[in-house]
């Protein structure tokens, strides 16, 4: 028996599962690639799950053992359920994650002209740093409902051939006041302006030519005018790809790792195991976490609790009892260690790259404000579930006490009377335009939520 406690690098513990690591690090980073946005993940979801025989299912639907479902709420959310033999009552097994990564949204009206260029104003979505956004190459994304409603679907930037958007900054020789400036305020909101254009139109009446120009190439080529923008979700995200890192490709360098690195190893293993758990099942792919888990995508709307209780009274059980013998993953991201900045982290209980995915009893900040802090049953349920199944995991916290801190939607499943532990991969440089994991951290998740799937405790 080890009686101390220590965290190993993957590579020591498990060098077999380097090679399967790798291999499963291609598949995840193709699907980062078809998901820059909270719709895109949706789709590439539901057709993953589709190859797996999963089919579309609506509330009020009768449901039976052996059933394989999704529910994709308005495009922007999926509950994938895989309808166990086990009574309901004895509880489902959750995974909870979020698709809906930081990024820059555009405003209703966002579209005007000054001094030879045309510029998009925007509204930056979730806890992002803004001084990070400026001069990357952007891509464009989204969905616009026209007059007519006809729905336009848009993706600019992402292929070779097409044009990217920009958002300019001072130059270093002019920059001398701003430079003097804190980062969180160097660049303001309202400056986080996206170059759109700079072409005039040949129109001698128009006084806006070069915005007039835009609209007329977005009419020719989307059939929308400057009044549809009221009626768009348009989004910019880096238009960069992700990457290998390094000499040795151990790491993967992308936007959005935060939190597809966790939903995707979520429902991959539901679809690769959940046949081998006779409890019913449900992986969650939330919207709007970045943003508090507000409104009819969010972790937080009743939808969750409403689909629950639909299973449980469809397959003749108590639904509250249902909830209360469920236990859920909060399959979201936390920070990796990181020693160029050391004096934010206490390293004894943060999570080190590369040594498995980390489990995080509670998150919040400071006093553990905006957590749902699992208990030790649950904790130690599902750290004899990953042991036995050789999960290589580790503990993790948030930064030093306090330093900041943070949330996931755990504290929304918990409301519901459902034991919840957070579980998820480290990052590094979370929220940054460009983030950093592990391909054996990413495997390791993957490992995790696997055995979760299996498992058939009962509470």
């Amino acid at each position: 028996m080890d009686l101390i406690y220590k965290k190993e690098s993957a590579y020591v513990r498990a060098p077999e599962k380097t090679e399967p690591a790798f291999a499963f690090a291609k598949d995840y980073m193709a699907f980062l690639n078809a998901a820059k946005t909270e719709r895109e993940a949706a789709d590439t979801a539901v057709k993953l799950a589709a190859a797996h025989g999963y089919r579309p299912y609506r509330i009020g639907d009768p449901v039976r053992p052996g059933d394989k479902l999704y529910l994709c709420n308005r495009g922007k959310s999926v509950y994938f359920l895989k309808i166990g033999s086990e009574p309901i009552e004895r509880g489902m097994y959750i995974t909870a994650a979020h698709i809906d990564s930081p990024r820059i949204d555009l405003k209703q009206q966002p579209l005007y002209e000054s001094d030879g260029m045309a510029f998009f104003k925007t509204h930056y979505y979730g806890g992002l740093r803004k001084y990070q956004w400026v001069t990357i190459p952007l891509s464009l994304h989204g969905v616009v409902i026209r007059a007519d409603g006809a729905k336009v679907e848009i993706s600019v930037g992402e292929d070779a051939g097409d044009p990217v958007f920009y958002i300019n900054d001072l130059l270093p020789h002019l920059a001398a006041s701003q430079s003097k400036e804190p980062l969180s305020t160097a660049i303001k909101g309202e400056e986080l302006n996206i170059l759109c254009g700079s072409m005039p139109a040949a129109d001698e009446e128009e006084s806006d030519k070069i915005k007039l120009n835009v609209l007329n190439l977005l009419y020719e080529r989307y059939g929308i005018t400057e009044a549809d923008f009221a009626s768009a979700e348009l989004s910019l995200v880096p238009a960069t790809g992700a990457r290998d890192v390094g000499f040795d490709r151990a790491l993967i360098a992308a936007y959005g790792h935060d939190d597809r690195v966790c939903a995707y190893p979520a429902l991959r293993a539901l679809l690769d195991f959940g046949d081998e758990n006779p409890h019913t099942q449900m992986c969650v792919l939330a919207d709007k976490e970045e943003i508090g888990s507000m409104g009819v995508t969010g972790m937080q709307c009743q939808i969750f609790t409403d689909i629950m209780d639909e299973i449980a009274e469809r397959l003749g059980g108590n639904p509250r009892v249902a909830r209360g013998n469920s236990v859920c993953l909060s399959a979201d991201v936390t920070a990796g260690y990181d020693p160029n900045f050391a004096s934010v982290y206490e390293k004894r209980n943060s999570a080190i790259i590369g040594c498995g995915v980390a489990m995080s009893k509670f998150t919040g900040a400071r006093g553990k404000s905006g957590t749902s802090d699992a208990s030790a049953e649950t904790v130690g349920r599902i750290r004899r579930l990953f042991d036995k199944d050789g999960v290589i995991w580790q503990t993790a916290e948030l930064g030093k006490v306090d330093e900041g801190g943070g949330g996931t939607v755990a504290q929304y499943v918990a409301n519901r009377n459902i034991d919840t532990l957070d579980v998820g991969v480290p990052v590094i440089s979370m929220h940054a335009p460009v983030e950093v994991v592990s391909k054996v951290d990413v495997y390791s998740a993957y490992e995790a939520f696997a055995a979760f799937a299996k498992e058939t405790e009962t509470k």
